[in-house]
C-alpha cells in the first residue's frame, strides 16, 4: 500500500501524473462512448468547465503551466496492452465482450483531442470541441486534474509531519464512516468518486479500505483503472449528457419531447440486465415518467441524482405500481450528494420497499473538511458539461433548479415542452 504522506512530501507529486491512463475514468463514460460511437459519431460537441463554487478561484490557486503540463500529458496517453485486454475480455455485469471490436479498435488508436484554456475573472475557462466520441472522454480526467491540482496547491504549504497527521486524520475519518456503514444490513454501495477526488492515490486507498471494511456490501468502483487493479466490479450506466445532446440536435417541440426516450431506445438495443437503469431527472422526473413508454417500466431500475431523493424514490415506486410492476424487484440507486447520515436514512426508509443501492461520491473520496487551516481542502462543486451540439445549445433542467443550465430562453422552452412547473430549490451538494 502506498504511503501517501511520504510520497507527497518527498516528491511534491512530480513523479505522479494526475491521470495515468485513459481508463482512469468512470465506466459509464466508456459505455456511453460506445453508444455514441455507434449512433452519432460525427456530431460536433463542445464541453466546458463550470465552477459552481465561484468562491474557489481556481486560476489564483493553480499555476497555468502545471495545468497545461497535466492536460498535455493526458494527450500522450494510449491504451496499454493490459488495459485493452481487460476491456476486451473481462466480464462486466455478467456480460462478456461488453465492448465491441470496432469500438475497441477505435479506442486503442485514440489520441485525446486538443483543448482550449484561458483565464477569466479568477477562473479557468477550459473547453473541448470536436467529434462527440472523442471530446466526451475529456470530462472525467479534466475534472480530476483540476481537483487534484487544487489539493496539491494546498498540500505544498504543509511540512512532513503536518502531512502525516493530515492523512492520518483523513484515514480515521473515512474508517469511522465505514464502521457505521458496516452496521447497515444488506447494504449495497459503490464508489462514484472519481470526478471530484482528492487525488488518484487517495481514491485508490479509499477503495481498498472499502474492500476490507465492507466486504460484499461494497459492489465496486466507477473507476475503470482501479477496478482493474483491485479486481472489483466496474460500475456505471449512463448520464445526463446523452439526453442533453440528443435534445439539442432536434428542431421541433415534438421531436424534443421524444428525444430523451430515443436515447434509451438506442441504449436498449445495446444493453440488458443491470445496465438498463433510467436516469429520469434531466428534464424533470415526474413528467419523464408520466410520458414514458410502457417498455421502460420493465427496465431494472432508476438512478436518482437531483432534488429530494426520497421524493424521487416515491415517484418511481408509484410509477412502477401503476404499470403493474413489483417495486420490490426494482433497483433504486441514490447518487446525489451522499454521506453516511443520508445513506443510513434512505436505507431505513426504502430497503424493504425496493432494492436499494448507493453511489458514494465526493464525501467518500474527498472529505478533508476541517482538517487544514481555513478549511482550504473542503470539496467544491466543479463540473464539465456538454454545452453545445452542432452549434446548438444544450439544456438541463434537473429536479433542482439550481442545477439547471442553458440559455434562459431555451430553459423556458424546455420547461414548456416537458411540462415543468414551479420547482423547489435544494442546496447543491458536492
Amino acid at each position: 500500500m502506498v504511503e501517501i504522506a511520504t510520497r507527497v512530501y518527498n516528491h511534491k507529486w512530480k513523479i505522479d501524473p494526475i491521470v495515468r491512463s485513459l481508463i482512469d475514468t468512470d465506466f459509464y463514460k466508456l459505455l456511453m462512448c460506445q453508444s455514441v460511437f455507434r449512433n452519432k459519431p460525427d456530431t460536433i460537441v463542445r464541453f466546458s468547465l463550470i465552477n459552481r463554487t465561484s468562491s474557489v478561484r481556481l486560476a489564483e490557486l493553480i499555476d497555468e503551466g502545471e495545468l497545461r503540463e497535466q492536460l498535455d500529458h493526458i494527450r500522450t496517453l494510449r491504451l496499454s496492452r493490459g488495459e485493452s485486454t481487460f476491456l476486451r475480455g473481462n466480464t462486466f455485469y455478467g456480460k462478456r465482450q461488453m465492448f465491441r471490436p470496432d469500438f475497441m479498435e477505435w479506442f486503442e488508436n485514440l489520441r485525446m483531442p486538443p483543448y482550449h484554456l484561458e483565464k477569466r475573472d479568477g477562473q479557468y475557462e477550459l473547453t473541448f470541441e470536436g467529434k462527440w466520441p472523442e471530446v466526451m472522454l475529456w470530462e472525467i480526467p479534466a475534472l480530476a486534474v483540476l481537483m487534484e491540482l487544487r489539493s496539491r496547491a494546498v498540500l505544498a504549504t504543509l511540512g512532513r509531519f503536518e502531512l502525516q497527521v493530515l492523512y492520518a486524520r483523513a484515514m480515521t475519518k473515512l474508517w469511522e464512516k465505514i464502521e457505521r456503514l458496516k452496521r447497515i444490513e444488506r447494504l449495497k454501495i459503490a464508489d462514484f468518486g472519481t470526478r471530484r477526488r482528492h487525488s488518484f492515490l487517495w481514491q485508490d486507498w479509499c477503495v481498498q479500505a472499502m474492500i476490507e471494511g465492507l466486504g460484499d456490501a461494497f459492489t465496486g468502483t466507477s473507476n475503470c483503472l482501479i477496478a482493474m487493479r483491485r479486481e472489483v466490479e466496474a460500475i456505471g450506466t449512463n448520464a445526463h449528457e446523452l439526453p442533453m445532446v440528443y435534445s439539442a440536435l432536434v428542431r421541433t417541440d415534438e421531436e424534443l419531447a421524444r428525444a430523451p426516450y430515443q436515447v434509451l431506445a438506442d441504449w436498449h438495443e445495446e444493453h440488458d440486465g443491470n445496465l438498463r437503469i433510467i436516469l429520469p431527472d434531466t428534464y424533470g422526473t415526474e413528467g419523464f415518467l408520466q410520458r414514458a413508454p410502457d417498455w421502460l417500466s420493465k427496465w431494472t431500475g432508476i438512478r436518482i441524482d437531483s432534488g429530494d431523493p426520497a421524493k424521487g424514490a416515491e415517484t418511481a415506486i408509484r410509477w412502477w405500481e401503476s404499470h403493474g410492476e413489483d417495486p420490490r424487484k426494482k433497483l433504486v440507486i441514490f447518487s446525489d450528494g451522499l454521506d453516511v447520515e443520508k445513506i443510513e436514512e434512505l436505507h431505513r426508509q426504502f430497503h424493504n420497499r425496493v432494492k436499494v443501492s448507493f453511489g458514494w461520491g465526493t464525501m467518500f473520496t474527498n472529505d478533508f473538511r476541517g482538517l487544514v487551516r481555513d478549511d482550504a481542502l473542503a470539496p467544491f462543486s466543479l463540473v464539465c458539461k456538454a454545452v453545445a451540439a452542432n452549434g446548438r445549445p444544450t439544456v438541463k433542467l434537473s429536479d433542482n433548479p439550481l442545477k439547471a443550465m442553458g440559455p434562459a430562453d431555451q430553459i423556458e422552452r424546455y420547461k414548456r415542452v416537458f411540462g415543468v412547473g414551479e420547482q423547489v430549490a435544494y442546496e447543491v451538494k458536492v
